[in-house]
């Protein structure tokens, strides 16, 4: 490792599985000083207990990042114990695949609250200390479905479409204060939560066989390359890169 993160604060929504899993691990291995967000049932504790075991300066912090005082508290957790938060990325996210007829309203409202409420929430609790310090990097998840339409996911698609947009807004109000903002943009993973999408649309019988992902992008992404993508995203490599959409698709939106 060569210490692309060191003197960085990061907090990681969604930091204790699958690739905000990988994140957590990566930064903290390249010097950040990283405050997992999760769920209070997640492994985040157990996830930042191993991390602290093996040198690194972790702490897990709950919370339901769709809830504004529980972003609130987790901010402030993070904040109190390494100081102002420069690196954000924004992973927090739930799967929908269900037709569109029969999306629910309840199910709507919940995945606009954790897939995009959320990084409303926590970029604004965020923001502050990056303009305080005069520099800060977000990195926000979207998904090839920001920009490819996939049957039973129109929700999602939504969803991911907002993130896009959050991503380069955000760059473009901000630039002039020293921060970035951009997305990483994965194709098919090989998470829990990946594995799940494909069984779940291919219940609908959406062709995601293990042929279909081939063609389309080769194989299954692993967590550690959409780890790495927004590693760069998050250090100083990426200086001059803002208010881009860095898709980790081996070219699934490239044919």
């Amino acid at each position: 490792m060569t210490g692309r993160l060191t003197g960085k604060v990061a907090l990681i929504t969604g930091g204790a599985g699958g690739c905000g899993l990988a994140a957590s691990e990566l930064f903290a291995a390249e010097g950040a000083k990283v405050g997992i967000v999760d769920l209070p049932r997640s492994e985040g504790e157990a996830v930042a207990a191993r991390l602290r075991a093996a040198g690194h300066d972790a702490i897990f912090a709950p919370a339901d990042v769709s809830d504004a005082g529980q972003v609130a508290a987790a901010v402030q957790a993070v904040r109190a114990a390494f100081g102002p938060i420069t690196v954000l990325m924004n992973h927090a996210g739930i799967l929908a695949a269900v037709p569109f007829l029969e999306t629910s309203e309840e199910e709507w409202d919940r995945v606009m609250a954790v897939n995009v409420k959320s990084m409303f929430l926590v970029t604004k609790a965020v923001l502050p200390d990056m303009i305080a310090a005069g520099a800060g990097s977000i990195v926000s998840t979207s998904s090839i479905s920001a920009v490819v339409g996939t049957p039973m996911e129109v929700l999602y698609c939504t969803s991911k479409g907002a993130c896009h947009m959050f991503a380069r807004a955000i760059a473009v109000e901000f630039r002039d204060r020293g921060i970035r903002s951009n997305a990483i943009c994965p194709g098919f993973i090989a998470t829990a939560h990946g594995l799940r999408e494909i069984e779940t649309l291919s219940k609908y019988g959406v062709d995601v066989s293990q042929e279909a992902i081939a063609s389309a992008q080769g194989r299954l992404c692993k967590p550690e390359e959409v780890a790495s993508a927004a590693l760069f995203l998050a250090s100083d490599d990426a200086s001059f890169v803002n208010g881009a959409h860095l898709f980790a698709d081996n070219a699934y939106t490239a044919i």
